[in-house]
């Protein structure tokens, strides 16, 4: 099986509960086979030492842990410990973060059309919205 491209998402929940309210557009883009979860995992800031650690897909959670384990397929055991550790190194005491991992599926059709052309997909960057967004700023305040 050759993956697309893969992407780790932290998603922090101040109140330290997951509620669950990203389950329908997560399941939007699994259906849509815009997206796959690849692996995941739901962790819980206890004390400064202690985290708890539930993987999303785990025969024992329940809930909205359960409803995200339902979109994966075979978990790829992409996430290790010390992930998980600098993923939530800033999480403060009593707040939550999911850590999922998405194959960016749409990409198949692309990378197979482009290798089918001859070509090869060299690189592939990510630069996330508001980063965009600051430096639209900052051009536009050069402007005026």
């Amino acid at each position: 099986m050759t993956l697309g491209p893969i992407e780790v998402v932290t998603i922090g929940f101040e109140s330290g509960r997951f509620q669950g309210d990203i389950i329908p557009e997560l399941e939007r883009l699994v259906e849509a086979g815009t997206i796959s979860v690849a692996d995941g995992v739901f962790v819980q800031r206890v004390s400064d030492e202690e985290t708890t650690i539930v993987e999303f897909g785990q025969d024992d959670a329940d809930g909205d842990v359960a409803r995200v384990g339902a979109l994966m397929g075979e978990a790829l055991g992409l996430i290790s410990d010390e992930d998980v550790d600098l993923l939530t190194a800033e999480l403060p005491v009593g707040a939550a973060a999911a850590i999922l991992v998405f194959e960016h599926t749409w990409v198949r059709p692309l990378r197979d059309a482009i290798a089918a052309a001859g070509g090869e997909l060299i690189d592939s960057i990510r630069v996330p919205g508001p980063v965009v967004q600051e430096v639209l700023d900052a051009l536009e305040n050069e402007e005026s």
